[in-house]
This record gives C-alpha cells, structure tokens and sequence, in this order.
C-alpha cells in the first residue's frame, strides 16, 4: 500500500511576526486522499507553531515527539529541535520515518530533517514539502519587493502560487501566526 504524503508547508518571519501555513492536500500515489488535512499546529501553549511535509502518520509520530522534547526543555524551540533531530537520526524506529518539520517561535524559523538537520534559514523564510521551492521562491520576492505585506499575507500568497503550480499542492489553506 502506497503512504499518504505530498503537501507545501510555507514560514515566514518579518516585522515581529512568524505566520506559518500549509496545504490541505494528502496524496496517496497519484490520487488525492484527503483535502482537507490541518499539518500546520499550535503548541506550548500557543507559543510554538510546527508544520510538517511527508508521511501523516510518520509526521504525527514526529509532531508529538517535538512537542515531548519543547516541554521536557522548557520550551527552548531550539534545543528541542536538536534534541529531536539527534534521536530522529540514531533512533531504529524513529529513523524510518518520512517526514520533515517546520517549527516557528516568536523569533526564529528552523527545519528539522531526519537526516538530522536543523536549519535555520538566513532570510526567514522557510519552506518544504513538493510544493516548497514554489512557495519559497514567491515568499522571497514578496520579502524583498513588497516589504508592506504581513507575514501573513506572504505566507498565504507563497501558499496560493504553490498551489497554482504544484499538482501535490490544493487551495485549502491553513495559516497560524505568532506576534
């Protein structure tokens, strides 16, 4: 049986704020599944956001790990992060997992891979998933050439060129955002 997957999951961080979205569309081969899927998610009381691209279940797993290792470090997006992509990459079950992760604090954007990256993108904006390089591409030129939109708008606008381009990527759309 083929795993659901494929989506675009878009961050951008500017002027004090990080807003974080993604597509509703789940992908099983060449068939849509599902097109209404929420992978963008609030947590640590709302002072966290965490969006992920891949497998559902496999990201699921990896969204309530992150979330153990956000509360066991008090909240430290960063070191948790680490934390996840160190025991992601060494761990026999954690380690087939298909999946990757965006996660946003207040102040900073990092990707978590199972290879065990965590980046941290030097222009703030981050983006994964099939529709990812669409999304990023159109975030950077709104960044740089339409400075007075929100992160918000950029993020939605990023998502909806995607979703124009990307055949794993639909027009429902979920957006969080943290001032």
């Amino acid at each position: 049986m083929e795993k659901i997957h494929a989506t675009t999951v878009l961050g951008v961080l500017h002027n004090g704020t990080v807003a974080l979205g993604a597509d509703g569309q789940a992908t099983m081969g060449n068939t849509v599944a599902k097109s209404n899927v929420r992978k963008v998610r609030t947590l640590h009381g709302g002072k966290v956001l965490a969006g992920f691209a891949g497998s559902t279940a496999d990201a699921f797993t990896l969204l309530e790990k992150f979330e153990e290792k956000l509360n066991g470090y008090g909240g430290n997006m960063k070191r948790a992060a680490i934390e996840l992509a160190k025991d992601w990459r060494t761990d026999r079950y954690l380690r087939k997992l298909e999946a990757m992760m965006i996660v946003a604090g207040k102040d900073e954007i990092l990707v978590i891979s199972g290879t065990g990256d965590v980046l941290e993108p030097e222009n703030g904006i981050a983006a994964i998933g099939s529709g990812g390089n669409f999304a990023l591409s159109a975030a950077l030129a709104l960044k740089k050439h339409a400075s007075q939109l929100s992160a918000e708008e950029m993020v939605r606008e990023g998502l909806s060129i995607a979703a124009d381009l990307c055949i794993y990527t639909n027009h429902n759309l979920v957006l969080e955002k943290l001032s």
